[in-house]
């Protein structure tokens, strides 16, 4: 029996992501209906995964996924935080509008965090797990990899921006990659039936 996990989210990307982690999970990853937007009304990472993941479960009568991520700098008090998709119109601004709010400030230090939700057909949270990538936020851009903010996210240890590791790399490292990690054996020993 296929075990089946709508993806709480209409971009293919993401979905291609989520599938790279899930590679050997035993579940078949797909993305939600079109026609379902769920508002992102919570103020946390958590609440917006768990409203998502819930919503959609319902919706479809199957066991759903979602995630909620962003950038947290900690200069701006953690902005843009759950903001992060709509801080701009698009990466480019979304960049613009950090690097410029960040100016000549020395404390340059941030995070990704990720928090993933699975839910059950009846819409209740069966599992949450939360990811954080610890890193510094550069004065430009460097690489061409990757998307959102990841020019501007440089982790020291490995010397480059998000946007200059390979996908392998990133997903070890990433605050999606430590999220999954903590979440896949969890995973492992749900049922459908569950």
């Amino acid at each position: 029996m296929t075990k089946v996990l709508v993806v709480a989210t209409g971009n293919p990307g993401k979905l291609r992501e989520m599938q790279a982690y899930l590679a050997n999970s035993g579940w078949e990853l797909t993305l939600k209906p079109e026609e379902l937007e769920i508002e992102e009304t919570g103020d946390t990472f958590a609440a917006n995964a768990g409203l998502k993941a819930s919503q959609i479960a319902q919706a479809t009568g199957n066991w759903a996924i979602a995630d909620d991520s962003g950038l947290q700098v900690d200069a701006l008090n953690g902005a843009p935080g759950v903001y992060s998709a709509r801080y701009g119109k698009n990466d480019s601004e979304r960049i613009a509008r950090v690097l410029n709010e960040l100016g000549s400030e020395v404390n340059r230090q941030a995070q990704f965090v990720c928090v993933i939700a699975i839910a059950n057909p009846h819409g209740e949270i069966f599992l949450q797990s939360e990811g954080v990538c610890r890193g510094v936020i550069l004065h430009a851009p460097r690489g061409h990899r990757g998307f959102g903010y990841d020019p501007i996210f440089y982790v020291p240890e490995k010397q480059l921006t998000f946007a200059e590791m390979t996908p392998q790399l990133k997903r070890s490292l990433s605050h999606r990659g430590k999220a999954f990690t903590a979440l896949l054996p969890q995973l492992a020993l749900l049922s459908p039936e569950s």
